[in-house]
Formats: C-alpha cells, sequence, structure tokens
C-alpha cells in the first residue's frame, strides 16, 4: 500500500485524496496552519496548494522531501490577470521544484484535472484522465498505479521537461473557465 501526504486542504486536496483512498492508499492531510509543524509521513507528497504558498512549503519541509515522491499539481499562472505563466520562458513550476529540493523526485499530475472530474472520475463520457511528467520512472509508476487503482486513467507524459507542456494545459483550461467558455465540471478528455 503506498502511504500519501497531502498539503492543502481545498477541493483540489480532497478530490486527489478520495481517488487515492478508493484505491486503497493511505492518505494524511496537512492543513495551512499545520504547515511545518505536521509531520510528512506519506512515501508520496503531493502538493495540493496554490503555486504562491509553494516557496513556504519548501522551506518548512526541504530536508523531509529526500527520497520522497513529490507530485505538483500547480499551474503557475498570474492570479490577479490570468494573463501568463509566472515561471521563467521554457521552464516549468515542476521544474523550479526539483531545483529546490533535488533529492526528491518530483513529479507534475494532477494540473490538467478540475476537482469535480476527479470526483466525478468522468469527463463528459470518457473515464477522467492525469497525465503524468517526471524523470524517475518508479516514481511516475507508483501514482499511475495508485490513480488507476483509484478508479482513474493515467498517462506517463514523459519527462519532468514535459511539464512545460502539461502547465501550458492547465493554464488554457483555466483560462476557459474563468472566462466561462467551459464550465468547472468540463474540461479535456482523452480518447484511447
Amino acid at each position: 500500500m503506498t502511504t500519501f501526504t497531502i498539503i492543502g486542504t481545498g477541493n483540489m486536496a480532497n478530490a486527489i485524496g478520495g481517488v487515492l483512498a478508493d484505491g486503497g492508499s493511505s492518505v494524511t492531510y496537512v492543513a495551512k496552519e499545520q504547515v511545518g509543524t505536521a509531520p510528512i509521513d506519506g512515501d508520496v507528497v503531493v502538493l495540493a496548494v496554490p503555486f504562491p504558498a509553494v516557496d513556504s512549503i519548501l522551506d518548512a519541509y526541504a530536508d523531509a522531501f529526500a527520497g520522497k515522491v513529490v507530485v505538483d499539481i500547480t499551474n503557475p499562472l498570474n492570479f490577479e490577470t490570468f494573463d501568463s505563466l509566472v515561471v521563467p520562458a521554457g521552464s516549468s513550476a515542476a521544474a523550479e521544484i526539483q531545483a529546490r529540493i533535488p533529492a526528491a523526485h518530483v513529479v507534475k499530475a494532477f494540473n490538467t484535472n478540475f476537482a469535480a472530474t476527479l470526483g466525478a472520475k468522468k469527463v463528459g463520457e470518457l473515464t477522467t484522465t492525469v497525465l503524468v511528467a517526471g524523470d524517475s520512472a518508479e516514481a511516475k509508476a507508483t501514482l499511475v498505479a495508485a490513480v488507476e487503482k483509484g478508479g482513474l486513467e493515467a498517462i506517463d507524459a514523459g519527462s519532468l521537461a514535459r511539464a512545460h507542456e502539461l502547465e501550458a494545459i492547465g493554464f488554457a483550461q483555466l483560462t476557459l473557465a474563468v472566462s466561462e467558455k467551459i464550465g468547472w465540471t468540463g474540461g479535456f478528455g482523452i480518447s484511447r
């Protein structure tokens, strides 16, 4: 059984935790006010927080992430204007996180999904698919297996360099939802 610690308690944290628990994984949560004091017990840590919150979490737990799989779900967009990403061109939030915690295995996932589609396990008529990118094949396989056991599809999208493209997809999806061109219960689906 894989153990997960989810940092965050919002809609995405609960939707991800629900999927993982449905698959038999052990899931614990760390709330915002517990960051830095609550232990990180999971083999896999999910950063289910907005991108601006990541720096303080990395500061609080940098050493605790060594050897763990750290899942970055963030979309590093400018939340004031919703018109740009706030990471350097060609980079990604996941790459920035990996640079800060080099002893961890950072994986990008869940940023192209909305909480409602994770909870419903459907995007329209399609099973919700989680795209996973990272440099550790073992880390990706661990997350893919847990997601699939929870009733979703998962696809290995390649190396951590692919997080750049996944964040662009997430950015596009979020801006469409904010502008009410798609609903928060919709999104991109994958048909194989």
